[in-house]
């Protein structure tokens, strides 16, 4: 099933969290949500989504078509690398999910989206415009043999320095492109649905390093 876009978003406030929580000698952030620290992530249950730890994972659950729910740690980063292990645990395929870099505010930040039926994109959220501004081929998402479908784990890996954006998954790269709106922000995680239905993702091993 081709995806379609996403027309619209929702957000979560932001807590935040203690500033040395998650740190590590080699990496600027890393949580494996097993309990053991607190990231400070938002977790929240709304009608049509919810964040939550749950299952040694930080789980998305979306039931509202075209809307791209998401939370964050609360910090504050330039040029990094994310990587991430991402889990559609249940749901349409006709999905969205993926990292956040460079968040600003719930108006403007970056996000990393790949699909339950094997597409990608780069998309930029910006105050001032009504949609998502998507940054790959043609402003689409873009197949790819290099993602798992359906239920199923991808790797991820977002590079997000200087004004080069990239993607690779499961060790293959995808996409890179430039863009100077942003340069500095939190990092996320993403999910929604395209289509009716309940689309649910878990995210574990977030880590991010200088590059």
């Amino acid at each position: 099933m081709i995806l379609l876009l996403l027309p619209l978003l929702a957000a979560c406030g932001l807590r935040g969290s203690e500033p040395s929580a998650c740190d590590s000698p080699v990496s600027l952030f890393n949580d494996d949500f097993n309990g053991a620290q607190d990231c400070g992530w938002a977790t929240y249950s709304r009608g049509g989504g919810a964040a939550s730890i749950e299952n040694a994972s930080m789980r998305i659950t979306a039931n509202q078509p075209g809307q791209l729910w998401w939370t964050n740690p609360g910090r504050m980063f330039d040029d990094v690398i994310i990587t991430a292990e991402a889990r559609q645990v249940s749901g349409p395929n006709d999905n969205a999910y993926g990292l956040i870099c460079r968040y600003q505010n719930e108006a403007n930040f970056y996000v990393f989206l790949i699909s339950g039926d094997g597409y990608y994109t780069i998309g930029k959220y910006q105050s001032g415009t009504e949609n998502v501004t998507y940054l790959t081929e043609n402003g689409q998402f873009q197949p790819s043999d290099a993602i798992h479908t359906g239920v199923a784990t991808n790797e991820m890996r977002v590079s997000c320095v200087g004004n080069q954006l990239s993607l690779e998954v499961n060790g293959t790269p995808l996409v890179s492109v430039t863009d100077p709106t942003f340069v500095t922000g939190d990092i996320g995680v993403a999910a929604g649905t395209l289509v009716a239905g309940t689309v649910v993702v878990e995210f574990d091993n977030v880590k991010v390093i200088a590059p």
